[in-house]
C-alpha cells in the first residue's frame, strides 16, 4: 500500500489552564507519498500536531482527514492500527524478541502465523538486518541503531499508508544517525508511504523532507515549502535564525548521490585469483577493484598494491569501507570521501547493491548545477497561514495570497493555512 493524503482542517488543541492553544487553527495539506518534516523550537506544537493525526492527542476543534476519511469520527484503536508510529530508541518491548515486536500489529489484525513470519523476514531484509541473525534476539542484544531499525520495521508491519515519526533518530550517535537517515530514504524510495516526521535538526529536515513545515509557538506555520526554497528564500527573520549560519553549506544536502554521474568499477569476487583481478584493473587503467559478495554488496576495495600481495580474494568484509547510499546527500558523500584514502566513495542502491564510484570532482560539479537549478525555480510557495485566535488573518490577506487555499493545491504543491 502506498501513501495516503492527509488534511488538517482548522485544527486547534487547547489544554486546561493555558492561555494560548498548543495548536491554533492549523490547516495543512500533506500530499500522499511524500515526506513532510515538522521543525521548530521546543514547545512550538509540532509533536502535538503529529500525535493528533493518530489521535494519541485528541484535537479540541477541527477535522483531520486521512485518505478521505475524517479520523476524528473513527475508533481510535482501529485508527492507530492502520498508521505506523516510530519514536526515539524504537520503543521496543524488552521482553519480546525482534520477531514478536515486529508482528504485534499483524497479530492484532488477525494475520495467520505463516503470513506474520514471512512479513517479519521481509521487513528485516528491508531495514538491512539479516533475519536469520536477528529475528530471535531481544532488544537488549541490539545496538541503538539496530533497535531503531526494528522500530521502523514494526511500524511498517501491517503495510500502513501513513508513517508518523517523532524524533526517530535523536537517541543515536551521529554516524549511526546518518546511516539510519539513508536507510529511511531508501525505504521511502521503495515504498512511497506518506511520512510525517518531527525533528529539531534542520539539516535532517533538509535531507529527508520533500516539504518542510517550520513552526513558531502555538504551531504557527511560518513557512511550508521545499528545502531548496527555504534555504534560498526564507520567509522572514525567524526562519533565517532557525536555519542558522552556513546556509550555503546546507546546499550540499539538496542533491542525492544517485542523481549525479558515477564511475564504473572493476568487480571481483571472493575466491577469485588476485592476479586475474589485477590484470583486469591494469588493462582498464583503474587503480582499485571492488569486491562484492553473492548479493552484489561491496565488502572490500582493493588497490593494485594490495592485490599484488594476495593469492586469492578474501571474503572478510572491511568495516572501514567508504560507502554511501544512492539516496544519501552530497554532504554525506563528501564527508565519507574526505576520510577515504582513495579520495572517493562506493555507492550502493536498494538492498546495499553496488552501483558505482563517486569522487570529489563529481560532487563539486553537481553542487554548481544544483545551485543554478534552485535559482531558476519560480514555482509559487504554499500559503502558510493560521486561522486561530492568536494566528488570525484577515480576508484581504488570504485573498492576496498567490497560491490556492487549503485543500486545493495544484500539482505537487501542498496547500497550508
Amino acid at each position: 500500500m502506498t501513501g495516503a493524503g492527509i488534511l488538517l482542517d482548522h485544527v486547534t488543541k487547547r489544554y486546561p489552564g493555558q492561555a494560548r492553544p498548543a495548536v491554533d487553527g492549523l490547516t495543512m495539506e500533506i500530499p500522499a507519498g511524500k515526506t513532510v518534516m515538522l521543525v521548530g523550537p521546543s514547545g512550538c506544537g509540532k509533536t502535538t500536531t503529529l500525535k493528533m493525526i493518530n489521535r494519541l492527542i485528541e484535537p479540541s476543534e477541527g477535522r483531520i482527514v486521512v485518505d478521505g476519511d475524517d479520523v476524528t469520527q473513527m475508533n481510535g484503536d482501529r485508527l492507530r492500527r492502520g498508521i505506523g508510529y516510530v519514536i526515539q530508541a524504537g520503543g521496543l518491548f524488552p521482553h519480546m524478541t525482534v520477531a514478536t515486536n515486529i508482528g504485534i500489529v499483524p497479530r492484532m489484525l488477525g494475520w495467520d502465523r505463516d503470513r506474520i513470519a514471512a512479513r517479519v523476514d521481509e521487513l528485516l531484509e528491508l531495514v538491512s538486518l539479516d533475519p536469520e541473525q536477528y529475528r530471535d534476539r531481544f532488544p537488549k542484544e541490539l545496538s541503538g541503531g539496530q533497535q531503531q531499525r526494528v522500530g521502523v520495521a514494526r511500524a511498517l508491519a501491517a503495510d500502513p499508508p501513513v508513517l508518523l515519526m517523532d524524533e526517530p533518530f535523536g537517541a543515536v550517535d551521529p554516524i549511526t544517525r546518518l546511516r539510519l537517515q539513508d536507510e529511511l530514504i531508501n525505504i521511502q524510495d521503495e515504498l512511497q508511504k506518506t511520512i510525517v516526521c518531527v525533528t529539531h535538526d534542520f539539516d535532517e529536515a533538509v535531507k529527508l523532507g520533500d516539504w518542510i513545515a517550520i513552526f513558531d509557538e502555538g504551531a504557527q506555520l511560518v513557512q511550508y515549502d521545499t528545502p531548496e526554497r527555504i534555504l534560498g528564500n526564507p520567509a522572514n527573520e525567524f526562519v533565517e535564525n532557525f536555519i542558522g549560519s552556513g546556509a550555503g553549506l546546507k546546499q550540499l544536502t539538496l542533491t542525492r548521490v544517485g542523481d549525479v554521474g558515477m564511475a564504473e568499477a572493476i568487480l571481483a569476487r571472493p575466491g577469485e585469483p588476485a592476479r586475474d583481478v589485477l590484470a583486469r584493473i591494469v588493462a582498464a587503467g583503474h587503480g582499485h577493484a571492488v569486491v562484492v559478495d553473492s548479493r552484489e554488496r561491496p565488502i572490500q576495495w582493493l588497490s593494485r598494491r594490495k592485490l599484488d600481495r594476495l593469492q586469492t580474494i578474501g571474503s572478510t568484509p572491511d568495516p572501514g569501507l567508504p560507502v554511501v547510499g544512492s539516496r544519501a546527500t552530497l554532504s554525506d558523500a563528501l564527508d565519507t570521501m574526505l576520510v577515504s584514502s582513495a579520495g572517493a566513495a562506493l555507492v550502493t542502491g536498494r538492498r546495499d547493491v553496488f552501483r558505482g564510484v563517486i569522487d570529489i570532482k563529481t560532487v563539486m560539479d553537481a553542487i554548481g548545477r544544483s545551485q543554478d537549478t534552485a535559482a531558476m525555480d519560480s514555482t509559487d510557495a504554499p500559503v502558510g497561514l493560521n486561522t486561530g485566535i492568536f494566528g488570525a488573518v484577515t480576508t484581504d490577506e488570504v485573498a492576496s495570497a498567490d497560491t490556492p487555499g487549503p485543500g486545493t493545491g495544484t500539482g505537487d504543491t501542498p496547500a497550508a493555512q
